[in-house]
């Protein structure tokens, strides 16, 4: 088949607009020639993080046995059809997250293994996210996308500041990275130059470039584009349907002054509809290559959701995970079904011989196991091929063994996408398993 030469960055562009196109076969996309053949290269590597705070229902968070034939809990039900793409780890910790046994203390180095700095004071740690977006993010129209679907929550909590549970992403030691808890500023992040108001749809601005380019293109990536294209006209349709129904961006009082209480803040008005849009921009940032390295916060640790979606709204999050109930139940499995949805739409995305999920790393985490605050090990999923480097269908049990921080997950994680430290928080050494 005919390749075509084009820049390394390809991009669909109109006024105040570009839009990174995605992974096709006629298109050197990526970019690198292989040995001067004009052979495009292969799909890059991502990393996702997606966090729900308070742990899991402490009888139902494991897996057993291997492969096809794995057993999983009830909460993790919702990935029974990704078994052998998925790495089930049970064990790891973080050792600093033992010293404050408090929600706090144990999530804000979720993702650095830092110590935390207490009496209010905001010391972590650079987040491995973040570390990969420092080092690779030039490559990328965003160096990173930080999302969440809870807002953060600035107070203090038994001597240690909320903003450690509200951030899981961190910029420096010192500095948590910018959450966006709003759809629609989260796509203009990927689609447009600067954010801005009008009517125009990033569609119309681009539509005369990319027919240009689908002039230029195999019919296969055609198809492959018309495909693209309709997915993002979908999610902003969704999100200007949402913004008319006055959703998404915070409440909005229909009257002079309300004639009832202001919800607490932080509270999506629908948090289906909130988790489904964040997860579909995740991943259109990926399909884009917009960015490569994405966290989504579920929600806060120590957070205030309800779900009335699903009959449990007479407790909010926190509370309801210190017990075992049903209910609890409910509740982890809807979690789970928003990474169930975005592993889905990675693994039905084709780039080249593999899909965009063979191309990623999903990990779903959590700061404790369960909401008793047992943080002496962590629930860890890890979803993805890492671009043909991890073997799925593993059950992996560190829990009594030596040298198990949950840094050397994030030191394979970053092997995967070829960088290589000799540290990373308190590890030294990756996982060789992953």
């Amino acid at each position: 088949m005919k390749r075509y030469q084009m820049s390394r960055r390809a991009l669909l562009r109109g006024l105040g607009v570009s839009m990174a196109l995605p992974w096709m076969e006629s298109i050197r996309v990526w970019g690198d020639e292989i040995g001067g053949s004009g052979v495009s290269s292969s799909a890059p590597t991502r990393m996702a993080v997606l966090f729900s705070g308070c742990g899991f229902h402490s009888k139902e968070w494991w897996a057993r046995g291997q492969g096809k034939a794995m057993e999983l809990g009830k909460v993790l039900q919702p990935l029974e059809n990704f078994k052998e793409q998925m790495v089930f780890i049970r064990g790891l910790y973080n050792a600093e997250a033992l010293k404050g046994n408090i929600h706090s203390s144990q999530t804000g180095n979720l993702l650095s293994g830092a110590p935390l700095a207490s009496g209010g004071d905001i010391r972590s740690g650079t987040s491995v996210d973040q570390f990969v977006a420092q080092s690779l993010g030039t490559q990328t129209k965003l160096p990173s996308l930080v999302l969440g679907c809870e807002k953060s929550n600035p107070s203090v909590h038994k001597n240690y500041s909320m903003l450690y549970s509200s951030h899981i992403s961190w910029s420096s030691p010192t500095t948590p990275t910018p959450l966006e808890v709003y759809p629609a500023l989260a796509f203009d992040q990927l689609f447009k130059d600067s954010a801005q108001k009008g009517d125009q749809s990033v569609l119309d601005a681009v539509l005369e470039d990319a027919g240009d380019v689908r002039r230029k293109i195999s019919r296969l990536d055609q198809r492959k584009l018309d495909e693209y294209l309709n997915s993002v006209r979908e999610v902003e349709q969704r999100i200007e349907r949402a913004g008319n129904r006055g959703e998404l961006q915070g409440w909005r009082p229909t009257l002079t002054k309300p004639d009832m209480a202001r919800p607490a803040d932080g509270y999506p008005q629908d948090i289906v509809e909130h988790m489904r849009l964040m997860s579909d921009i995740l991943v259109l940032a990926f399909q884009t290559d917009t960015t490569r390295v994405c966290t989504l916060k579920l929600n806060n640790d120590h957070g205030t959701l309800r779900f009335p979606h699903l009959g449990v709204d007479y407790m909010i999050h926190h509370l309801l995970s210190h017990s075992d109930s049903d209910d609890w139940l409910k509740v982890n499995q809807f979690f789970l079904e928003q990474v169930a949805y975005i592993v889905g739409r990675l693994d039905r995305i084709q780039e080249g011989e593999r899909t965009a999920l063979e191309n990623s790393m999903v990990v779903l985490c959590s700061s404790m196991l369960n909401g008793h605050h047992d943080a002496s090990q962590l629930p860890v999923v890890l979803l993805g091929g890492g671009g043909g480097r991890i073997q799925g269908g593993q059950n992996l049990d560190y829990l009594g063994k030596d040298d198990r921080q949950m840094c050397r997950l994030f030191l394979s994680m970053m092997d995967k996408m070829e960088i290589h430290v000799d540290q990373f928080g308190d590890a030294k050494e990756p996982l060789l398993e992953v």
